[in-house]
């Protein structure tokens, strides 16, 4: 008789065969040749009650029964993003805290790209230069908005949790798929007056894994056909340096077109390049920055 293991249960298993039967297991023990996994059942002892999982230890297995999870998912991501605007969009490190210089340096940019396009600051609502940003907006008097997962590398690991920001302001997402939907879809321009821009901090996996998402629906013109988006990749400390000498290798290849990355986004070593370039793309003059300071003021008071 073939089976296969359906769930584990501590120190039980539940199994499954093609007759449906189930099985008990009364211990198992892990075989000292050639490393294999064995079992020992009790002979034709048949469970009488079938096995079952709360809902909660079932939701892994339950959630993507349907598409209309990740569809519900992704409403919510637009819902939130129709309630706070879009704006800039950050991506990096959640490692990175206060005593890096790049903390520092992200929460200052922040900061200032948030009164220059005057638009609401989107990240992913987690520790590190996500925070910093998340703070340097909050500095500038200007909304703040995230998209959350369930567990972020550091002190964050529990589900729906920021230690200060308004639980209307971010959704924690199931589904990677629906955050990515919500991160693109905050960065799209819908008219000529809205100003949003990308911005890669520097970070590790799951920020490459965004950054590069964001290049090639640029590349593909699935977004910023229409109205360009500016993306700019932060490179503090020659942080992107060997990134972008792979980049360079890869035209040697042939696998990118020659100029073709460098054509869709902005390599920026400091904050007051990509501010510079930021001012150029939209073409803000230093009337409309002075206009920017002023409503700033007038809402929030003039600094002590």
């Amino acid at each position: 008789m073939s089976f296969s293991v359906a769930a584990s249960l501590g120190t039980h298993i539940a199994l499954r065969n093609t007759h449906e039967a189930r099985i008990k297991c009364l211990f198992m023990y892990k075989r000292e040749e050639n490393n294999k996994i064995g079992f020992k059942f009790s002979k034709h002892k048949v469970v009488q009650s079938k096995i079952s999982l709360s809902k909660q230890e079932f939701s892994e297995l339950d959630e993507r029964k349907s598409p209309d999870e990740v569809r519900e998912e992704i409403k919510k991501c637009y819902e939130l993003i129709n309630r706070l605007g879009r704006g800039a969009v950050y991506l990096g490190s959640s490692r990175m805290g206060p005593s890096h210089s790049h903390y520092m340096q992200a929460q200052e940019l922040a900061k200032e790209i948030a009164n220059l396009l005057d638009c609401t600051t989107w990240s992913g609502a987690g520790p590190g230069l996500m925070d910093a940003v998340t703070q340097g907006a909050m500095l500038a008097g200007k909304p703040v908005g995230g998209f959350k997962i369930g567990k972020e590398a550091g002190e964050w690991t529990a589900s729906n949790f920021h230690p200060y920001l308004p639980s209307e302001n971010y959704l924690t997402c199931r589904f990677f798929s629906a955050r990515k939907h919500g991160l693109v879809d905050a960065v799209v321009r819908n008219n000529s007056f809205d100003k949003t821009a990308v911005v890669a901090l520097p970070g590790g996996v799951g920020t490459l894994d965004e950054v590069f998402e964001m290049l090639a629906l640029i590349q593909l013109e699935r977004i910023g056909s229409k109205l360009p988006i500016p993306m700019l990749l932060m490179n503090y400390d020659s942080f992107y340096s060997k990134l972008l000498d792979f980049l360079d290798d890869c035209e040697g290849w042939g696998t990118v077109s020659k100029g073709e990355v460098a054509s869709l986004w902005k390599v920026c070593n400091s904050n007051s390049e990509a501010l510079a370039y930021l001012e150029e793309f939209y073409g803000i003059s230093s009337i409309d920055k002075s206009k920017n300071v002023t409503k700033f003021h007038s809402t929030y008071g003039s600094p002590s």
